[in-house]
């Protein structure tokens, strides 16, 4: 399972998953209901419309563009999972059928170890019930 995960240099992940050999390959990308919500809090209009609403099809658009963009960077057919909700834990229970997840480090490039790691990154390998290959953005080493 390879996490394309939009605020990391996710194409490093799929790069180093394009170098594995393994029977299938399940592209995970994972949006924040929770933020998308907030950033539209108080623009609600007189009829109680969701804002949110109208740009639920650019999301697609977007998410149908970045698993192209990856299976194009994997070089076969994939298997597509886009699941919404709280990041670290969509990503953990998506994982828990996987054999190996796949994901970036992004936190400071400079500082190998925790501080390598992200918030979010962090609690995914804290948690992940099944093996980590990290990453590093722009590493191509796995091809």
């Amino acid at each position: 399972m390879v996490w394309i995960n939009p605020a990391a240099a996710w194409e490093s992940a799929v790069d180093a998953a394009a170098g594995l050999t393994c029977d299938e390959v399940v592209l995970l990308l994972v949006t924040e209901e929770e933020a998308e919500h907030d950033a539209f809090t108080g623009l609600l209009g007189p009829a109680g419309h969701e804002p949110g609403e109208a740009f639920a099809g650019v999301e697609e658009e977007q998410a149908a563009a970045l698993f192209d963009e990856a299976e194009a960077r994997i070089g076969r057919p994939v298997r597509r999972l886009w699941e919404r909700g709280v990041a670290e834990h969509e990503v953990v229970a998506a994982a828990s059928g996987a054999d190996l997840l796949v994901c970036v480090r992004d936190g400071a490039r400079e500082l190998p170890g925790p501080d390598s790691l992200g918030p979010v990154t962090r609690f995914v390998v804290d948690h992940a019930p099944c093996g980590v290959f990290l990453v590093w953005p722009g590493d191509r080493a796995a091809r």
